[in-house]
């Protein structure tokens, strides 16, 4: 075969006696056992500190719950995770990046409905002088007029183009069917209350909700665990309260219901989006469903994208998952799809969905998606920035270490018969609610044939913006 001859990837499958033979699965490597001290502080912090010695650095995930039911709790928490960094009653923002800087460290601030999270790192034996700077952002923030307001209107700009995007609009679309007017459902705030945030409001806000009790500190690296709690004590002994940080109101359970065809007029593209009550991390069914899910749509080798991607070509990419929010958990569906298979691509989709209980995957499916849930789960702890944002998002629901190390053994015990089970009970299309977004005028009359589409009496871009 000369030099400019291409073989296709069937071709490259295949030897004369028929399809080439994968190789067998390899033997799952155990997860290493992490030294570690779990606690909480005097102050209410909880504190979990890992020893993990990959490069001589260490990673900072806090986590404060920030709910807020304000009017204007979206627009000023927003400004105030942007404006957090810029400066303090001893470092304005060049000394803060400066002092980072000189500790080969970063530290950055991001807020959504549920929690303010700080994230940093730094060399291990700097912490103590990150620590520092997070203590100085957290008890003195300054939030002065020019930053401020600077920051509110690069905000709004940003909003501004955000709203235009069909993801964004089918989010908002998708919060709203799932759970109306809860706080949770105002994850992008109003360019115009953005643009009214003033630094007094911001302040305020910060030392009524930027607080200890209830928040969680994860701390990753090559520094031993008692050290790195040691350290974090000192230097967050100021940072204290009689009030705990405010959680998020409980969400409702999801209620079952037509689909909602919510109309972006002359859009080419549309939004598929479906969605059903889950099992948190801590229920026993959760394994199997982590594993039924995979087989239906979350990773590559799915059914749903064998399905609508590779065989029929409806969508560059679909995808299924998992939501966790405070001690809930719910499963959703997704596909981008031109608006002419848009009916198309729903109908393949619920049948998929359907086809996971009444076909259950077989032991080679279940074989594979274990392989690939236990592999996905130790390849993302094996750095340290990746083991300390998994115990964050499990810290912040009361777990830790423990099940973070357990898990691939409950993954392990996961039966086929017990992933039939978790596919029956999951995904049976009728649990599902949700959305679809694009030009109504093409899309209805299919979709109305098909059935369980509800037509929304509102234009998606005529709804007044949260």
């Amino acid at each position: 075969m000369s030099v400019t001859d291409h073989r296709s990837a069937e071709e490259i499958g295949r030897t004369e006696s028929g399809p080439r033979e994968l190789p067998p699965l390899g033997e799952q490597k155990p997860a290493a056992e992490l030294s570690h001290v779990d606690t909480v502080l005097s102050n209410g912090l909880r504190v979990l500190a890992v020893h993990k010695p990959t490069v001589p650095m260490v990673e900072l995930r806090l986590r404060i719950p920030f709910a807020g039911d304000d009017a204007m709790h979206a627009a000023t928490a927003e400004v105030l995770a942007e404006t957090l960094l810029t400066g303090t009653r001893r470092r304005d923002r060049v000394a803060i990046d400066t002092d980072l800087a000189l500790i080969g460290g970063d530290l950055g601030a991001m807020v959504d409905p549920e929690y303010l999270s700080l994230s940093g790192s730094a060399l291990a034996e700097k912490l103590p002088d990150l620590l520092d700077v997070l203590t100085d952002v957290l008890t003195e923030a300054s939030y002065v007029e020019g930053e401020v307001r600077r920051e509110a209107d690069r905000i709004s700009e940003r909003l501004a183009v955000a709203r235009t995007q069909p993801r964004v609009i089918a989010r908002e679309a998708l919060q709203r069917r799932r759970y109306g007017d809860h706080p949770y459902t105002r994850e992008i705030p109003r360019a115009e209350d953005v643009a009214a945030v003033d630094p007094e409001r911001v302040r305020s806000l910060h030392a009524s909700a930027v607080l200890p009790g209830g928040s969680t500190l994860v701390v990753v690296g090559d520094v031993t665990p008692e050290t790195a709690v040691a350290a974090v004590e000192r230097a967050l002994a100021g940072w204290s309260s009689d009030v705990r940080a405010r959680t998020l109101p409980e969400l409702p359970d999801l209620t079952p219901a037509d689909l909602l065809l919510v109309s972006r007029p002359g859009a080419v593209q549309s939004q598929l989006r479906l969605s059903a009550q889950a099992v948190p991390r801590t229920d026993p069914r959760y394994p199997a469903l982590q594993l039924a899910n995979l087989a239906y749509g979350g990773y590559f080798s799915s059914r749903l994208v064998e399905n609508i991607r590779e065989d029929k070509g409806y969508t560059y990419g679909a995808h299924s998952g998992f939501e966790f929010t405070g001690g809930k958990a719910t499963l959703q569906v997704e596909a981008d799809t031109a608006s002419e298979v848009t009916a198309a691509a729903l109908l393949e989709t619920r049948y998929e969905l359907g086809r996971l209980g009444l076909v259950p995957p077989t032991d080679t499916e279940v074989d594979s998606v274990r392989q690939y849930a236990i592999g996905s789960l130790l390849i993302g702890a094996s750095s340290q920035a990746g083991l300390a944002t998994q115990l964050a998002a499990l810290a912040s629901v009361g777990l830790g270490v423990e099940w973070l190390a357990e898990h691939p053994q409950r993954l392990a015990a996961v039966t086929t018969d017990h992933v039939a089970e978790a596919a029956l009970e999951f995904f049976a299309p009728h649990r599902f609610t949700g959305v679809v977004v694009g030009d109504a005028e093409v899309l209805a009359p299919k979709l109305t044939a098909l059935g369980g589409v509800t037509l929304d009496g509102e234009v998606a871009g005529d709804r007044p913006a949260r």
